[in-house]
């Protein structure tokens, strides 16, 4: 016995006998012009509260204080409160308007569609241009101006506000750079600890992670000098890292004669390609490899770069000996430290 059912419907025929749907029924907006145009104005009106939101969400970025002692409101942040709300509010809108003009504008039709085989023929992708184009006509967008426009002002206000946070990636003054807290003078401490380092500390192959040692002074209450996100700032800046290797080893570049100290140098622990901090030795080599992508500097050449996509070598610091024996900085970096897209003059 055949199953009908599994046959092809013929032109025109559809595959299955209507199974008793009920009429369609038409909204109130396709037969009554006046509620028509209320919800038309009812859309605009939520796309304009998404640009009124995403407008407040640039004001509320500028006026807010994000700084060590932000305000707060119901013991949230009141930046956070009002950055998050603004945005949210603006993606919001635009949705509860989307659905609205879809729900009571659109065009209001009940749609079937045929199985068909996996590849369209160009007769179908022609049907489907046409239904495109007919549901564009459909949405008013050419004949709602009130609405196309409040929605793309909606959208496209929505989209620019996190603009703004790209502020945020960085300083707008990169020549705060150009310059950290190392100074003449200034001792090498272990990073974490603090401990300040003598030459007869470190053996040939040693490589320590270091820092200013201002970063670890305190008043006298035992309180931090430093602290907070300047702390954060100037240690990012001013991080380091020491090699000991055998002095022959050592190339030094013009005017770094004596930048070294019997065999230790002392270099930026920031990559030069996009800031990644690296300290992986190779321990004969000298070469000091980043972990991010790859890139490879010569610490007993300069820094100099010999493999991947860093622009420009480690920044090298100054050394010598105080008094006591202890290494200290002959002064501070002599070009910008940090990824190479800061400043691409190193003298």
């Amino acid at each position: 016995m055949s199953d009908e059912s599994n046959l092809p419907a013929r032109d025109g025929e559809e595959p299955i006998p209507n199974p008793g749907l009920p009429e369609h029924q038409w909204r109130p907006t396709d037969v009554d012009p006046a509620m028509e145009k209320r919800a038309e104005r009812q859309v605009a009106t939520f796309f304009g509260l998404a640009m009124v939101c995403a407008v407040l969400f640039i004001v509320s970025y500028f006026v807010f204080d994000i700084g060590d002692d932000p305000s707060t409101f119901l013991y949230f942040r009141t930046s956070n409160l009002a950055l998050g709300a603004c945005l949210g509010g603006a993606f919001l809108f635009t949705g509860i308007g989307i659905i609205h003009w879809a729900r009571k504008l659109m065009g209001d039709h009940e749609i079937v569609e045929m199985r068909h085989p996996a590849g369209s023929s160009p007769a179908d992708r022609e049907a489907v241009q046409e239904v495109l184009a007919l549901g564009l006509e459909e949405s008013g967008l050419g004949r709602r101006p009130l609405i196309r426009n409040t929605l793309l002002g909606a959208i496209g206000l929505s989209s620019i506000a996190p603009i703004v946070l790209l502020k945020d990636l960085g300083p707008t003054d990169i020549s705060v750079l150009k310059e950290t807290i190392w100074a003449k003078g200034m001792r090498v401490v272990r990073d974490v600890v603090g401990t300040p380092i003598k030459v007869s500390d470190l053996e040939v192959g040693d490589l320590v992670n270091a820092q200013p040692a201002a970063l670890f002074e305190v008043d006298e209450e035992g309180r931090p000098v430093i602290e907070g996100v300047e702390l954060q700032v100037n240690k990012a800046k001013a991080s380091v890292i020491l090699l000991r290797m055998n002095p022959e080893d050592i190339v030094p570049g013009p005017g770094r004669d004596d930048w070294s100290v019997d065999g230790i140098v002392c270099y930026s622990k920031i990559c030069t390609h996009v800031g990644c901090p690296i300290s992986l030795n190779e321990r004969t080599t000298h070469h000091l490899l980043c972990p991010c992508h790859q890139s490879t500097f010569d610490l007993a050449d300069s820094g100099k770069v010999v493999f991947g996509p860093a622009a420009r070598a480690l920044p090298q610091l100054p050394l010598m000996v105080d008094a006591e024996g202890y290494l200290v900085a002959q002064d501070d970096f002599n070009e910008p430290v940090g990824p190479s897209f800061w400043e691409r003059d190193s003298q």
